[in-house]
């Protein structure tokens, strides 16, 4: 029996739909396990479900290159996703422009600070310019920061990691800080957890409250943008 659940599961590993499956399998349980945790913010599905992966990749000695062959359908959507980013900029569009200075005044500090505490510290630290580049756009939704670190001789992979981590990192404390910090303003929150933490900090914004994660995609959309003329810039300065 054991020989033929072997020969079964190297069947199935060998075909593309199968990682895809497991991939959209991992995430559905991750979330059922968050909304049971009430979405505390240290149960976050995105975590979950990655960690999920994994087991599964070293458990049955699976290499990255055959998963992402399967999984890659989910990294290729990652490009409409952003590009659909302009839909929330558009039904908000009102509000965005009655808003206009203050939203331009904290998308650029926040921008300078991602972007220029990143490079600063990495500087500080002796990291090679290929690294210092990676590390970047660490702050901008995974398509346009690994396109950043591609044109200007970054790792593309090694930013992938690094927007992953942030985006990680931003989702689970997005919402204790806000709340030591006693801000109220949904739209704040928002603005801020999709500059911060891109595309993972927006999918948490719009868990806590619609109108967060609204003005969350305005903001990842917003910094992506701004994001893709700093680094250059900065760049050339240092």
């Amino acid at each position: 029996m054991t020989g033929e659940v072997s020969l079964l599961w190297v069947y199935l590993s060998e075909r593309p739909l199968t990682w895809l499956t497991v991939t959209v399998a991992a995430y559905a349980l991750a979330d059922w396990v968050a909304r049971g945790m009430k979405r505390h913010p240290l149960f976050n599905p995105v975590v979950l479900a990655a960690l999920i992966v994994m087991a599964i990749l070293t458990v049955t000695a699976t290499p990255f290159a055959v998963y992402f062959e399967g999984a890659q359908f989910v990294h290729f959507m990652l490009g409409p996703a952003t590009v659909s980013l302009a839909i929330p900029l558009a039904e908000n569009w009102g509000t965005v422009r009655r808003a206009a200075k203050p939203i331009a005044a904290a998308l650029v500090a926040a921008s300078l600070t991602a972007v220029g505490s990143a490079l600063a510290i990495g500087w500080a630290f002796g990291l090679p310019h290929d690294v210092l580049v990676s590390l970047a756009p660490k702050s901008v939704t995974t398509p346009i920061a690994m396109g950043i670190s591609s044109a200007l001789g970054g790792i593309p992979a090694l930013t992938a990691v690094l927007v992953i981590m942030t985006g990680v990192i931003g989702a689970m404390t997005v919402t204790p800080l806000m709340n030591a910090l006693g801000m109220k303003d949904m739209a704040a929150r928002g603005f801020a957890a999709g500059v911060a933490a891109h595309g993972i900090g927006t999918a948490r914004a719009f868990q806590v409250d619609p109108l967060a994660g609204a003005f969350a995609g305005i903001g990842m959309a917003l910094n992506g943008a701004f994001t893709a003329l700093l680094v250059p810039l900065l760049l050339m300065l240092m």
